[in-house]
């Protein structure tokens, strides 16, 4: 058994990119700072320092509620807040848009923070908004969020459009165009089948697990990891209980269908919320469910699925740190993520191949992205 001390030394010779981290809303909900403390976070500077996080995607999320009423605008506040972070720190944080940058901050031993758009409905439908994000920095969209926008089908909503839009198509084209991931979790299945038709450069699944494992319609099944090997795409792996453990998942989807059969999944206790609540409700809710807790381990049998099905090559890490409500035991922070390398090694993953989950096949896609701008 490799000692801690050497799998700590894969570590943090590795460049770790996380595909996403919801730590900007959390600062925006609490008015806290990165640097200050909070009982609620997942993802502080402590925790990241701690890490060996080499760049984050810090998301600049938009809840659904804002589809219609201001999206683009929040967006944009969110990006805002993930600047004065990065300049608040810039002993230990560095705002990065491109590649190089990643490397760069590896060199100088500080936190690249990235930004990702998370909700295709930030662009109010229209590509030059889009551009404006891109223009702010934002290296990846994530196509929908549990909503079905105007454009594109949600994995977590009623499809309206059998996948993509004419639009929606333009959408992952212009994209192509500027260099901008195309990040496809959340998305419907026939989506995602179009978006892979629609693009010229690899995708990306920035918090997505294995749907053979977990069943739970956010994670992709194993035909979409095959179709993302030939794409050239990562799957990089979520880490909340609920995508991670099948226990998990059944007892949430189980309150989801008592809810539209009209029954009450909780016993009168809480009240369940829909898609556009806010986090505090959803939090309270999915608490009073007593789901059970994912395991370290679960999330290395994601991994080394994904990696069995798709190969090792296409095969990351996206924690949703600070935007979920539970982590599996022996990962609840960013602070824990070496113990995941050390569980990785001990069940015999190499530390070739483990230096290309943690960061390595992350980079491969992004410098195609990158080199393939028009």
């Amino acid at each position: 058994m490799m000692s801690i001390s050497a799998s700590d030394a894969v570590h943090r010779r590795a460049i770790v990119v996380d595909g996403h981290c919801d730590t900007p809303y959390r600062l925006l909900r609490h008015n806290v700072h990165l640097d200050e403390h909070d009982t609620e976070a997942q993802a502080d500077l402590k925790s990241l320092q701690e890490s060996g996080i080499t760049a984050s995607f810090f998301a600049a999320y938009v809840p659904p509620f804002y589809a219609e009423r201001g999206a683009a605008q929040f967006a944009h506040t969110l990006i805002d807040i993930i600047e004065e972070e990065a300049q608040r720190r810039p002993d230990a944080l560095t705002l990065c848009s491109d590649s190089a940058g990643i490397r760069a901050a590896k060199r100088d031993g500080k936190i690249a923070l990235m930004i990702g758009v998370e909700g295709g409905h930030a662009i109010e439908d229209s590509l030059d908004t889009l551009r404006g994000l891109y223009a702010r920095g934002a290296r990846y969209m994530t196509l929908t969020h549990v909503n079905t926008n105007n454009w594109c089908d949600s994995s977590g909503d009623t499809g309206r459009h059998g996948g993509l839009t004419d639009f929606g198509r333009e959408v992952v084209r212009t994209m192509n165009d500027l260099g901008m991931i195309v990040d496809i979790s959340h998305v419907s299945d026939d989506a995602y089948r179009h978006v892979l038709e629609t693009t010229r450069v690899p995708v990306v699944a920035t918090h997505s697990s294995c749907r053979a494992l977990c069943r739970h319609p956010r994670n992709m099944s194993d035909d979409m990891l095959r179709a993302l090997a030939q794409n050239g795409g990562v799957c990089m792996i979520n880490f909340f209980s609920a995508f991670i453990s099948d226990d998990v998942a059944q007892v949430i989807m189980n309150a989801q269908r008592t809810k539209k059969s009209g029954g009450d999944p909780t016993g009168g206790t809480e009240k369940m919320p829909d898609d556009r609540t806010d986090w505090d409700t959803y939090l309270q809710w999915f608490q009073s469910l007593g789901c059970p807790t994912a395991t370290l381990d679960q999330v290395a049998d994601h991994i080394f699925h994904a990696a069995s099905v798709a190969g090792i090559d296409h095969v990351g890490i996206g924690s949703d740190f600070d935007g979920v409500p539970s982590l599996p035991d022996g990962l609840a922070t960013a602070a824990t993520l070496p113990a995941l390398s050390a569980r990785l090694l001990e069940r015999g993953l190499s530390e070739t191949d483990l230096e290309k989950v943690l960061g390595g096949n992350f980079m491969r896609v992004f410098e195609a992205v990158e080199q393939a701008r028009r």
